[in-house]
């Protein structure tokens, strides 16, 4: 981890709140979240929920800004999460900021993960033709991709053959 302020910075700062504190308390972090805009509730739902196997941990409507949030994770305590963020009166598809890239997910087992996603009616726009990484899009076009845990699987067919569909 690189920090960009001076030694001095944070041992002034340790000073300033006594023993209490540690520098390691004052410069830990936990990632929490990544937040997407959906202009389809539901089917961003479908997809993380029904197609990826993601669990809705909460959920808040804010009628005053008329939008909703919906938290995810993969449903282990302190999971990090994905926000989904709604707009009630958004009626056009969002563009895209060049600084996001995709979000990723470790499977155990990427030919099962891309069959079961397949058989639910999604593509899979980079097919796992090494064993170790697929990508695939939500409703949205927000690149998901998935990675083998550990080493690569062997490659085998049908994805050893299969080629690219669209962007990824």
């Amino acid at each position: 981890m690189r920090f960009c302020a001076r030694i001095a910075f944070p041992m002034r700062l340790f000073g300033y709140f006594g023993s209490r504190f540690s520098l390691k308390r004052i410069w830990q972090m936990r990632y929490l979240h990544a937040m997407i805009r959906v202009l389809d509730l539901d089917a961003a739902l479908d997809f993380f929920c029904d197609k990826l196997g993601l669990k809705e941990t909460r959920r808040s409507e804010h009628p005053e800004g008329k939008f909703t949030l919906v938290f995810l994770s993969e449903g282990s305590p302190n999971a990090p999460e994905i926000e989904l963020t709604y707009n009630w009166d958004q009626k056009e598809r969002y563009t895209f900021g060049r600084n996001f890239g995709h979000l990723a997910f470790e499977v155990e087992n990427i030919y099962q993960v891309c069959e079961r996603l397949q058989s639910k009616g999604v593509i899979i726009n980079r097919p796992p033709r090494d064993g170790r990484m697929a990508f695939v899009r939500s409703p949205d076009l927000i690149s998901i991709e998935l990675l083998q845990r550990g080493k690569s699987l062997e490659p085998s067919e049908p994805w050893k053959s299969m080629q690219n569909t669209g962007e990824w």
